[in-house]
């Protein structure tokens, strides 16, 4: 099969571009686009449960988004610093994207905030290095003068909103700089609905990096490679799964965070059963794909030319989702992490 990346470039107004999220999570839009019938359907989250039944199994990725932005100074100089804390790497010492990278040499020093300080100690790719934080409690020095970091197409400085609503109601697993935004749209109180009209809820792991908004640049997308990312799937997830699955039911992804997840999982796995696992995953999911675990998705509206685009054309094809997508334009739906959502079944 022929694959360019200008096939999945589409036109978006950027007033499109939602900077901020709707006043209550389920109040965002929701298209519902079916796969065999080639309909679309316009409704709000609030009704997601319209369109599941009793014993299907919805996946949601319960990764928690780090304040990981820090601002500082060098030094030495005075001179402005960004860093992007990443994952840990050994000991005190974390990987992290830094700006400006092209003087950030091994051994500068940085001071962040009042009291805290961290020192590069080895230049990575790009403007990517390892940073020793010294003594210092990570968490609690993000906690104390970290930013949420907001994708780089929400133009504006984060604000008390963003510490609630960037981060989803069932995120307990510290490690993430980006949100599963397909979980945004839920509420603690839809939660409790879709559970007494007798929808499961299952959680697994998967702690997005800085390579979800990174474009796909090659002219053919299978040369694309994509940052790893950790994840864990439970023996309780398994079970679930296993559970729905043997009672006919479906598994519904939410978010490309849990199809990546689960599909990985699926490689190695006996029919449409997964055992537990963790460890790192560079799936790329491109078209032509036969999903083994994820029979529906609930996700966002994605940036043209990205790995997530191609994921969600890969499950229900391109030409149908492009569709649903200059339908979505065409209705001004709202676009990208605080935006409006999308079922496919």
């Amino acid at each position: 099969m022929s694959l360019r990346t200008e096939d999945f470039e589409y036109h978006l107004p950027e007033d499109l571009i939602a900077y901020y999220p709707a006043d209550r999570r389920e109040d965002s839009r929701l298209l519902v686009l079916d796969r065999q019938k080639g309909t679309i359907e316009h409704t709000t989250f609030s009704n997601v449960g319209d369109y599941l039944d009793a014993g299907d199994l919805l996946v949601a990725n319960d990764t928690k988004v780090m304040k990981a932005r820090l601002r500082g100074h060098k030094r030495a100089t005075g001179g402005r610093v960004e860093i992007l804390l990443l994952r840990p790497h050994h000991g005190s010492v974390w990987e992290a994207l830094v700006s400006p990278s092209r003087r950030l040499h091994p051994g500068t020093e940085v001071t962040i905030g009042d009291r805290y300080m961290c020192r590069v100690v080895e230049r990575l790719e790009g403007s990517r290095r390892l940073i020793d934080l010294g003594k210092a409690d990570v968490l609690k020095l993000m906690d104390d003068v970290g930013e949420v970091p907001l994708p780089p197409y929400i133009k504006r400085q984060p604000c008390e909103i963003d510490v609630e609503r960037y981060q989803t109601v069932f995120a307990r697993s510290t490690g993430s700089v980006a949100a599963p935004t397909a979980g945004l749209h839920f509420s603690e109180d839809l939660l409790r609905k879709l559970l007494g009209k007798g929808i499961a809820i299952a959680y697994l792991t998967l702690h997005v990096g800085p390579g979800t908004f990174v474009p796909v640049r090659e002219s053919d997308p299978r040369l694309h490679r994509l940052d790893p990312e950790y994840f864990e799937i439970s023996e309780a997830c398994c079970n679930k799964i296993a559970n729905a699955r043997s009672h006919g039911k479906r598994v519904i992804a939410v978010g490309t965070t849990s199809v990546r997840a689960l599909e990985t999982a699926g490689e190695a796995a006996s029919g449409k059963f997964i055992e537990p696992r963790r460890g790192w995953t560079h799936k790329f999911i491109l078209p032509p794909c036969d999903f083994k675990i994820v029979d529906a998705l609930i996700t966002n509206f994605h940036l043209p030319r990205s790995t997530l685009l191609m994921l969600v054309c890969a499950f229900a094809g391109r030409e149908l989702v492009m569709k649903a997508y200059q339908e979505a334009v065409a209705r001004r739906y709202r676009f990208y992490s605080y935006g409006d959502s999308m079922l496919i079944v």
